[in-house]
């Protein structure tokens, strides 16, 4: 019976071949988008699962309050991790990484010499690649950092450097100083492993002398530290929050001095409602579950994103078998009377049943195999849209073709089940009499639900798409308090040394070059956080309260040349001493409390407890994307020595006139004051629009999954009209023998769906905005969802769905009437 049952599907499919190929079609459109949204979920969670012990290592995060600032960082005071090791025997072992920065390596091997700028060389514990497992190639990862002069390169940095000879023994020479290190490991590529820290290079941290420098420090945040507890406390699910519970009282000991070092007693600062607290998070959360933790060692996602991305693979499945219950239903009354007959020949229903079913079976069998087909076609397109680099291999892994296998008995289930018993539910006599159920209310009403449910789902795609793009077109132009156009930004201008502002002097003499300045930090680029204390303010308890400040130690053209715009007071200036003055903005006066900041004071208890004078106040403006807030900032003076990035940038105003010609003359100046240093460069709105590269990307997907979305609804709605057609035929016959035109017919046809679309609208519109209200929350600065969204959205679902209607109606107005009528 079985092999009947599929011998029948497979005879009704090529005799209905119209409505067989958009069932096809569609379920196959839809299997495709969930294939691949579900390659993209496992992707996404399969990060930091591949470490040895995963399940014990967790990052130690710090939540810190200072005034009213607050921030929750992925990094710890240099000290934190030996602390917990030494004061809970439940954590057996911490690792530490530093991120220094941009610097120069270079290899010689006697006749030319390879020299590149190497951004992601991580500083690194000798015990690194014990506690977290990276795949080692070449050497030992219990014995490859323990030298002080060692290097651990991943193997395509290995190819770069050294091509297709063996790495290991090879010398590297690292940053000015040229410091040789010897390569002891080489390591699988960072971009076959999920991993949410990657890099290219290791290098002990003992080598950086700003590390050892502040090891006593509790209040220098640059390293992030990862702790691995023991097999007992790993399986104690009451572990981590025990020893949570202890680490107040744990800094409270043993970050006292440095506090008191710093001119800032612990206590007091607690008193001051300020925080210093420590957590544990575990290794596998962190790439999907970091919030606003900050990071520039870490590969963050959101795991709302793939909330968002389950929920349209849901609705997608669920719309394409919507569709098969609308051709399903549409073919009603052509197999009511086969129906009939073989009821009257003794099939049970059961066996009706299950015959419906095995044709939902077949349709979906054949659409897996499609959309596998599609898939394996349309992953690089989807990979480049999305930034993944999933293969087609990862279908058979991670229980993903049980995922499809099951997938498809449910699509077929889903799609069959409703069709299987209704079709069945007709009554031979009256079938065979020529009066069944087919067009009765009840399942009328059912159908037009469906489609008001389908639209429903595609204007909701529609408007968030329009959402996004419009909080993307909001960003990218939005006044950001300074002037991005046209600024050039030359990175590892540190490496000029005392000749850096001679350098800047002779490129702001090119006739191309409006202006050029000098600076330890750059928008998007990273700058130095701290706190202070300011002088008591103006406010009720007059208590002066600490405040956290972010900065730049910039030249007297840094403003004029980013066009920051002054409140009041004045900018550096040649002619004055300001060594010990600073330039705050609006945000860090408001915070302090000052309403007359001119003239007031802060020190910095982190140098050698200087004191500055405040002597302008700066307009606000964003130093990161507008997913972040304007935070309290401030500009001091390179002449200042109160702290030293080692970091240096020199920013271009030019002109837009022959780009390629200026950056020749600069690229030959920089040859000639440092030729053993690549010159690196980028234009700062490039810059600020890779801080949107995951934003887009959201917007692309949803642009194309509403694209698919809308197309697999108008086909639900096709089997709909055309079922209404069918139901008419008769009707339409007579109408047009008694003369209505092609034009009436069509509205005949049309009215009623304008009306479920009209419905969808009203159900989408409110649904949508609530969903993208909360969407908008993630950025500091957004739209005002415009009312108009709602109207443009629902128009386009209907001026499609129109059109859809349209072909089916004007192809049943145009049927020759004598065929209509000819059976009555």
């Amino acid at each position: 019976m079985f092999k009947n049952n599929f011998k029948i599907a497979f005879r009704n499919a090529f005799r209905y071949k119209s409505n067989s190929i958009i069932n096809i079609s569609g379920l196959a459109i839809g299997l495709t988008c969930v294939i691949l949204i579900a390659l993209f979920v496992t992707d996404e969670l399969s990060y930091d699962q591949f470490f040895n012990d995963a399940d014990q290592v967790y990052r130690v995060n710090l939540n810190g309050k200072m005034g009213d600032g607050e921030f929750y960082a992925g990094y710890t005071p240099p000290p934190a991790g030996e602390t917990l090791v030494a004061n809970f025997p439940e954590i057996e072992s911490y690792t530490r990484i530093y991120r220094p920065g941009v610097d120069v390596l270079e290899y010689s091997n006697g006749t030319e010499k390879q020299i590149f700028n190497e951004e992601n060389v991580f500083a690194v514990d000798a015990n690194f690649l014990e506690v977290l497992s990276y795949p080692m190639l070449k050497g030992d990862p219990k014995s490859s950092l323990q030298d002080e002069n060692s290097v651990v390169v991943t193997n395509s940095i290995a190819k770069k450097y050294f091509g297709d000879v063996n790495p290991l023994g090879k010398i590297l020479f690292y940053g000015k100083e040229r410091k040789p290190l010897k390569v002891t490991g080489v390591l699988e590529d960072m971009s076959n492993l999920h991993a949410s820290v990657k890099f290219d290079m290791l290098v002990p941290v003992s080598n950086f002398e700003n590390v050892k420098r502040f090891n006593w420090s509790w209040v220098w945040l640059q390293m992030a530290t990862y702790v691995k507890l023991t097999d007992k406390a790993a399986a104690n699910p009451n572990a981590i929050a025990h020893l949570e519970s202890q680490f107040p009282e744990l800094i409270r000991v043993h970050a006292a001095n440095a506090f008191d070092r710093i001119g800032q007693p612990y206590e007091e600062f607690l008193e001051n409602g300020n925080k210093w607290d420590l957590h544990l998070q575990p290794l596998t959360d962190i790439h999907l579950h970091s919030g606003e933790i900050e990071s520039v060692i870490s590969e963050q996602n959101n795991i709302k994103n793939l909330y968002i991305f389950a929920i349209i693979a849901f609705f997608i499945i669920i719309l394409a078998s919507v569709n098969f219950v609308n051709l399903a239903t549409a073919q009603a009354a052509k197999r009511s009377k086969e129906i009939g007959i073989r009821k009257v020949l003794g099939s049970p229903r059961v066996q009706l049943i299950k015959q419906f079913l095995a044709e939902a079976i077949f349709y979906t069998a054949v659409s897996t195999l499609l959309a596998v087909l599609l898939v394996w076609i349309l992953l690089p397109f989807f990979n480049q849209l999305a930034g993944k680099t999933i293969s087609f291999n990862s279908i058979f892994e991670n229980g993903i073709w049980l995922f499809i296998i099951g997938l498809s008995l449910l699509t077929a289930l889903l799609a069959g089940i409703y069709p299987a018993f209704y079709l069945t539910s007709f009554k031979a006599v009256n079938v065979l009499k020529g009066v069944s159920k087919v067009s009765n209310s009840k399942s009328g009403f059912v159908r037009n639900g469906l489609v008001v449910f389908q639209f429903t789902v595609a204007i909701i795609m529609i408007i968030a798409t329009s959402i996004v793009y419009l909080q993307l077109n909001y960003t990218q132009n939005r006044d950001l308090g300074y002037d991005k156009e046209n600024l050039l930004v030359l990175q590892n201008t540190e490496k000029l040394g005392s000749s850096e502002e001679t350098f800047r002097s002779e490129l702001e003499a090119l006739s191309e070059v409006k202006s050029a300045a000098i600076s330890s930090g750059m928008i998007t680029r990273g700058n130095f956080g701290d706190f202070y204390t300011p002088e008591a303010s103006n406010t009720e308890d007059n208590i002066a309260k600490d405040i956290s400040l972010q900065s730049f130690l910039v030249d007297e053209h840094f403003m004029s040349t980013l066009d920051l715009k002054l409140i009041e007071g004045r900018g550096f200036d040649t002619n004055f001493n300001d060594s010990l003055s600073v330039v705050i903005n609006e945000a860090a006066a408001k915070q302090i409390g000052w309403e007359n900041p001119i003239g007031s004071m802060i020190q910095y208890p982190g140098g050698r407890m200087e004191s500055y004078k405040v002597v302008g106040v700066l307009k606000d403006f964003n130093l990161e994307s507008l997913h972040s807030h304007i935070t309290p900032f401030a500009l001091f003076s390179n002449t200042s020595e109160s702290y030293d990035t080692g970091v240096s940038y020199i920013t271009l105003k030019v002109k837009s006139d022959n780009i390629g010609k200026l950056m020749s003359a600069i690229e030959n100046k920089w040859n000639a004051y440092q030729p053993n240093v690549p010159f690196e460069y980028s234009f700062l709105d490039d810059d600020l629009n890779t801080g949107y590269i995951s934003d887009k990307r959201q917007a692309n997907l949803f642009g194309v999954f509403s694209f698919l979305t809308i197309f697999i609804a108008c086909m639900g709605l096709l089997g709909l009209i055309a079922f209404n057609a069918q139901q008419k035929t008769k009707e339409i016959g007579i109408r047009k023998v008694l003369g209505a035109s092609i034009a009436e017919i069509v509205q005949l046809l049309a009215s009623d769906f304008v009306k479920v679309i009209v419905i969808a609208m009203l159900i989408a519109s409110p649904v949508a905005w609530y969903f993208m209200d909360k969407w908008l929350q993630d950025f500091a600065y957004k739209i005002d969802i415009p009312w108009w969204v709602f109207l443009l959205s629902g128009g386009m679902a209907l001026v499609i769905a129109m059109i859809t209607m349209g072909f089916q109606a004007i192809k049943a107005a145009i049927v020759n009437p004598i065929k209509s009528l000819r059976t009555e």
